[in-house]
């Protein structure tokens, strides 16, 4: 049942679930006011910062009211992911997505990264405070 795997589901009341929390907004919302632009250029890609805002607010809220670890675990992965995912873009013409190789200063790109990169020290920060104690 929900015990199936120990710990997990139990709440961890991290000091850290509020910058995780304020972090994670901040992520989803620095994807807002590009949502519609992608939309209509790389559809694809509009859809999955619709899903990256919707997962942020989530798991602020998360963090928020049940702080477990699948919550740190989660925000950690989706954030961590997403920093990949700006890099690659950085890196490689990507269909749809040409113009974006080499820009890495783009304001809305840098805010969003040092707020997943936020999200993801302290989703770690959390749990390995969590494992010594």
């Amino acid at each position: 049942m929900i015990r199936s795997i120990p710990g997990v589901l139990l709440p961890m009341r991290s000091t850290l679930r509020l910058v995780m929390a304020t972090a994670a907004v901040s992520a989803g919302a620095a994807h807002i006011p590009v949502i519609p632009p992608h939309l209509k250029e790389a559809p694809c890609m509009g859809v999955l910062f619709i899903l990256l805002t919707i997962a942020c607010i989530a798991l602020a809220m998360a963090a928020i009211t049940y702080d477990a670890p699948l919550v740190y675990l989660a925000a950690a992965t989706i954030c961590g992911l997403t920093i990949i995912g700006y890099a690659a873009t950085r890196l490689v013409a990507f269909p749809m997505l040409a113009d974006d190789v080499g820009n890495w200063l783009e304001p809305l790109g840098v805010v969003s990264i040092v707020a997943e990169t936020a999200v993801v020290a302290s989703s770690i920060v959390a749990l390995r405070c969590r494992r010594l104690v």
